[in-house]
């Protein structure tokens, strides 16, 4: 019934002896509850956030659908242990190419351990989270079924550097990505995958004009998914690229403050997809995306 998810890119991948998430075939992703206050904090989150009327409709589509909580046999083979369960959002997808970005130059929390505060600040300092506001945590990018995935691991991610970011970004919309740092992006799927008014820019545009306001929650430490597939946009089709906000453990009362951590990490992501738009040729007579590129420009303003 269940399974190792095949298009996990970020976390520790469940095997014999490894904690990790599963899947099953009815579209539900199972995330195993950390023993620690990680575990319960997480399940505060997605109680509260299901039942939380301020939340406007349009930002709910940003989290996953959340199932509570079971207990199932765990990957590490040491039991029953309760996981969440949660939309599996790569399930109806058959080649998808992932991102996983985590947001903010500080991914510590207030009130957390000098230890783990150390451990954090150590990584934000060697990775982009402190220059640029945010760090690839992961990604698979699908080329070809000759060519399959070029998902790097993650020692080479986290060396990423500010330039390496760039060019990811592009490859990452890029029919020419199957390959390292060889090859320069072409970028030919960036205005149907990162433009138009469905598209990832629109999205996080969407999520930008929440943090703006929204004084509910300081998100620490958390995720935004990029996910899409390029085989619909060769079939002149859409390719649904979807953002999600993914890892809650560290989520904490907003007390009335903007999250000014993850709305400038959010800002600063925007302003790197946006550049990549202006490089690209588009017909402004069949989208809005010069519109929406103005509106990134309203980052410099954060």
């Amino acid at each position: 019934m269940f399974k190792v998810p095949d298009h996990q890119v970020a976390g520790h991948r469940a095997s014999q002896g490894v904690l990790g998430p599963l899947i099953d075939d009815s579209g539900r992703f199972y995330k195993p509850l950390q023993s620690d206050e990680r575990g319960s904090n997480e399940v505060v989150f997605y109680t509260q956030f299901s039942s939380n009327k301020e939340i406007p409709n349009h930002i709910r589509k940003f989290f996953s659908v959340y199932y509570d909580t079971q207990l199932i046999e765990a990957s590490d083979g040491s039991g029953l242990l309760p996981h969440l369960v949660l939309e599996d959002i790569t399930s109806t997808r058959t080649n998808p190419s992932i991102m996983d970005v985590k947001i903010g130059s500080r991914t510590w929390y207030p009130q957390a351990s000098e230890d783990y505060i150390t451990k954090c600040l150590m990584k934000d300092r060697q990775t982009t989270s402190l220059p640029l506001g945010f760090r690839i945590s992961g990604l698979q990018i699908y080329g070809s079924e000759q060519s399959g995935y070029w998902k790097p691991d993650k020692k080479r991610v986290l060396g990423f550097t500010a330039e390496d970011v760039r060019v990811v970004l592009r490859k990452f919309v890029s029919s020419n990505s199957s390959d390292d740092f060889g090859t320069e992006p072409d970028c030919a799927f960036a205005a149907a995958v990162y433009g138009g008014s469905t598209g990832i820019l629109a999205q996080l545009l969407k999520l930008k004009a929440w943090f703006e306001d929204q004084t509910i929650y300081h998100f620490y430490s958390c995720s935004v998914l990029m996910v899409y597939e390029k085989e619909p946009i060769l079939n002149g089709k859409s390719p649904s690229a979807a953002v999600k906000l993914v890892d809650f453990a560290h989520v904490l009362d907003g007390q009335g403050v903007i999250d000014h951590n993850f709305l400038g990490g959010l800002c600063s992501l925007i302003k790197f997809i946006s550049e990549i738009l202006k490089d690209q040729p588009h017909d402004l007579t069949k989208d809005n995306s010069g519109s929406e590129i103005a509106c990134a420009n309203d980052c410099n303003k954060i």
